[in-house]
């Protein structure tokens, strides 16, 4: 008999910060997304794939189910394929996490039903498309066009009620609404309606938060894309809100940043990214948080932009390479992530089960290094494996703030004010430039981690490429010296001390290129 178990939830916790609860207790999603076709295929799901993330130490698994394979016919809907990725998940003891793609995918519509597809051609259609500025329609059903979102709506709704019915366990922990939309080959939509809807007043909401007059009067050059924020937002909060209002799972939506060269239309115009986060927060407000899919170099700032006001950090997509396990360390540390995720997590031995040409990246403005799993699968396993074994110690000291993090990028180091010391914090290739490490340390990750306080005197070190050195406060007359230096690792949250260092191995503090944990124990001599 199948057990019945706590509805996974989003809450604020005591300190006011967005948790996620799975079975009551709270829950980070130590994930990985699949290739976008890969969960269209049970047998290609058992015979590739499941194989190749055994060895990850993930507790969820993010993958897709396109409306095109729920609804084949408007009259018919089937969920033989839904029902056996939940089925191979319970199997795995993995958690699932649903991207639904419907109207939109990377912002274009490829993922709709082939019925829908039909009735899309020409100004007059039943699900009429996206136009260019020079009325050339794109590959993007409108979000002006209400008969579309309707459609969308009724099957994300069907799709909600089947895992009410059909995953009493919970398998599934949360739900994407769409993938990366907006308007791609233009700043907005010049549709009739859309044209329409721009050369008239913004709504109430808006007006309140901004003032009155028409979009391109409130908001100058941005007006077109503020529009489509807003049209793009309420069109997923019809979606949502019909998917929550049978069953309330966690949903969330994604963005494709805003990047070089930072014009609307080069990137998704109308997507979730921060500089209209608050208009999507007005229209949207059945959303749960606003996802970052971090393919920049940048991603400590990324991380920091997106996980503010509330917003908590989620991180449905990034890029796998061995920089992997530093980027999750500070995700965690830093911000209590509540997902980490790189994207083709399957690849991640080295198994390419996709092939991604350099012109689709180029299209895509993503940098070809973003899709390099050399050396990334056995140093985000390890990393994996640790942060998933310590998960209420991390807690614990989120709570208390107790916990630092810290993640290299164009700088040597951090400094940190500790309550018996001040901490410096270098990094292993603090003399090298970022972009061009020497030939000796090429093949260096980026440095990070954290440091967590268990009490004034003891500590623990996670991460990789970073060395420590303790000191007492300004003005005070000691020296600091090391007490006990152990390796380890924690194992359902009890620490499991391996070497003890000493001698010339204890005098020096750092951890090495590959994820590790230490623990160190500090006293202090005049």
């Amino acid at each position: 008999m199948e057990r019945i178990t706590e509805m996974p939830r989003m809450q604020k916790d005591e300190n006011g910060k967005m948790m996620l609860y799975v079975d009551g207790a709270p829950y980070i999603a130590l994930s990985g997304e699949l290739h976008n076709s890969s969960s269209s295929s049970l047998a290609y799901m058992d015979q590739k794939i499941w194989p190749a993330l055994r060895p990850l130490h993930m507790n969820t698994v993010i993958l897709s189910v396109a409306w095109e394979t729920i609804q084949p016919e408007e009259d018919r809907f089937d969920f033989t394929l839904v029902d056996g990725l939940i089925a191979s998940a319970k199997r795995e003891g993995m958690r699932l996490i649903l991207l639904w793609f419907g109207l939109w995918k990377n912002g274009i519509s490829t993922y709709v039903p082939a019925w829908v597809k039909k009735a899309s051609s020409g100004l007059n259609a039943r699900f009429f498309r996206v136009r260019d500025g020079f009325g050339k329609p794109l590959d993007c059903i409108s979000p002006f066009c209400e008969e579309a979102v309707q459609a969308d709506a009724a099957a994300f709704s069907q799709l909600m009620q089947h895992l009410a019915q059909a995953d009493p366990e919970h398998v599934v922990i949360a739900v994407q609404v769409e993938n990366e939309m907006g308007v791609l080959g233009a700043d907005r939509d010049f549709s009739p309606a859309a044209e329409q809807a721009f050369h008239s007043p913004v709504p109430e909401l808006v007006a309140q938060q901004y003032g009155q007059g028409s979009w391109e009067e409130v908001f100058g050059r941005d007006g077109g894309e503020m529009m489509m924020a807003w049209q793009y937002a309420s069109a997923v909060e019809k979606i949502a809100a019909c998917g929550k209002a049978v069953y309330p799972l966690p949903m969330y939506v994604n963005a494709w940043l805003e990047q070089h060269p930072d014009r609307a239309g080069c990137y998704p115009c109308g997507g979730p990214i921060a500089k209209v986060m608050q208009i999507w927060r007005l229209a949207a407000p059945t959303i749960d948080c606003y996802a970052p899919d971090i393919y920049l170099n940048n991603f400590r700032g990324v991380c920091d932009e997106y996980a503010v006001s509330g917003n908590p950090l989620f991180i449905p997509e990034v890029r796998a390479t061995k920089d992997s396990a530093s980027f999750l360390m500070y995700a965690v540390g830093k911000h209590r992530a509540l997902c980490f995720a790189p994207f083709g997590i399957e690849d991640l031995f080295g198994n390419r089960s996709d092939s991604i040409d350099d012109s689709l990246l180029a299209t895509l403005n993503i940098s070809n290094d973003a899709f390099n799993p050399t050396g990334a699968g056995e140093r985000l396993a390890a990393a994996y494996d640790l942060i998933g074994n310590m998960l209420p110690i991390i807690d614990k000291a989120h709570r208390e703030g107790k916990i630092h993090a810290f993640l290299e990028y164009h700088d040597s180091g951090i400094s940190l004010s500790l309550a018996r010391y001040d901490v410096q914090i270098s990094y292993s290739g603090a003399s090298e430039s970022f972009f061009s490490r020497s030939s000796n340390n090429k093949d260096r990750a980026v440095a990070g981690g954290f440091l967590i306080e268990l009490s004034e005197n003891e500590f623990i070190l996670c991460g990789s490429g970073y060395s420590v050195k303790f000191l007492p406060k300004p003005g005070e007359k000691a020296v600091v010296g090391v007490l006990n230096k152990e390796e380890g690792y924690y194992r359902a949250g009890e620490w499991v001390p391996g070497r003890t260092l000493n001698g010339d191995e204890g005098y020096f503090i750092g951890l090495s290129d590959f994820p590790q944990a230490l623990h160190i124990s500090l006293f202090c001599y005049e």
